[in-house]
């Protein structure tokens, strides 16, 4: 609360565009009345951390990013009621509550996501990490978790149950709910339906599993990388084609003659999203997720999406994180949705390494540990 002790942490700091994340020593505000501090233990590395590094979307540096947590509260704000000290809690995105889209349990779509989420300050301005006297931009997707300790507001907090292992929770809070939303929320396919999934990352993935969960008929699993095409036959494809081996559409028809019903483009490459209208069956509808630098265009011919085609985009998997982040959990409980088969864990302090061996493939979704 205001006017208690700040918080010693450790901290992945990006102070140039595109720069190393350097391990530094920071001060971290208690809670306000109406936020978290949390100790984290994982968080994912998400490609809109790696892309707001680059700059693509301008987050004020410098910054600790990081929006995948999952930690144990150590102390809460005199107003918050919905946890308490000791609970176990993954970190999502911040939504304002009051716009129509909030109102309406689209959170994905909030007036303020901008603000809530990349502004890299509270909504008042004010900061809440510190290096000595300088300011260092935190509350990146209102939690920067790259760090020992995290600052959230109960908004954005979801408790979670005793009995699955907290540090590989983190990335329910983003990539992983954005992947299966976008199936299970979003296009929400009918038992035997179809779908093709472009990009066999973490959200991809994702989304494999949830087509599964969903009772698609065919899912096809499109990817260049064959260890991640075996993985998504592993995880509940049926099918999974090589773009670079032909057109990804003329084998998508060689499996379903008149087309797919559904698509998710999870690339952000505009030809990719081309190739997903173009792979889908008439009235079918293709979402896409893949996050690409602002001003990206695509050029597709008006005629693929004149006979009753559309395409949409989907934030967060159109999810309400309290209920849908759960949802998730109790199908992993299950066996229904291992998405720990696509975790590999690194230390907090080996960070560069595990933004190195996600950019060159090497790994599906890194968790650190602090």
């Amino acid at each position: 609360m205001p006017g208690e002790a700040s918080v010693d942490v450790k901290a992945a700091v990006i102070r140039e565009k595109s720069g190393k994340f350097l391990i530094e020593d920071l001060s971290l505000e208690a809670p306000r009345s109406d936020e978290v501090l949390i100790r984290v233990a994982g968080v994912g590395v998400c490609h809109t951390d790696l892309v707001c590094r680059d700059q693509y979307f301008p987050v004020p540096l410098p910054c600790v990013f990081g929006h995948e947590g999952s930690g144990i509260v150590e102390s809460v704000g005199k107003s918050v009621t919905k946890v308490k000290p000791g609970d176990r809690v993954v970190l999502s995105f911040l939504s304002c509550g009051h716009c129509e889209p909030c109102l309406e349990h689209s959170p994905g779509y909030c007036h303020e996501l901008y603000d809530c989420n990349f502004a890299a300050t509270r909504l008042d301005a004010s900061t809440t990490l510190r290096k000595g006297d300088e300011v260092i931009h935190g509350n990146f997707f209102n939690q920067s978790s790259f760090a020992t300790h995290a600052l959230a507001t109960e908004k954005n907090t979801v408790k979670v149950p005793d009995d699955v292992p907290l540090d590989l929770l983190g990335p329910l809070g983003c990539g992983i709910q954005t992947g299966a939303g976008a199936v299970m929320n979003s296009l929400n396919p009918r038992p035997g339906m179809s779908i093709a999934i472009f990009g066999c990352g973490s959200v991809g993935l994702a989304a494999v599993m949830a087509a599964k969960v969903a009772g698609c008929g065919q899912i096809i699993a499109v990817d260049p990388n064959a260890s991640r095409r075996e993985l998504a036959r592993e995880l509940g494809a049926t099918h999974a084609i090589d773009p670079t081996q032909g057109d990804p559409i003329e084998g998508i028809h060689q499996i379903r003659p008149t087309g797919v019903h559904y698509t998710l483009e999870c690339t952000g490459i505009p030809e990719v999203l081309r190739q997903a209208v173009d792979s889908l069956t008439l009235t079918g509808v293709c979402g896409l997720i893949g996050v690409s630098p602002v001003g990206t265009e695509c050029a597709i011919d008006m005629n693929s999406i004149m006979f009753g085609r559309s395409l949409r985009g989907i934030i967060e998997g159109d999810s309400v994180p309290d209920v849908f982040i759960p949802r998730l959990i109790e199908l992993y409980k299950q066996g229904r949705f291992p998405f720990d088969k696509l975790v590999t864990f690194y230390k907090l302090d080996d960070i560069n390494k595990a933004v190195e061996d996600t950019e060159q493939g090497k790994v599906i979704k890194a968790v650190l540990r602090p």
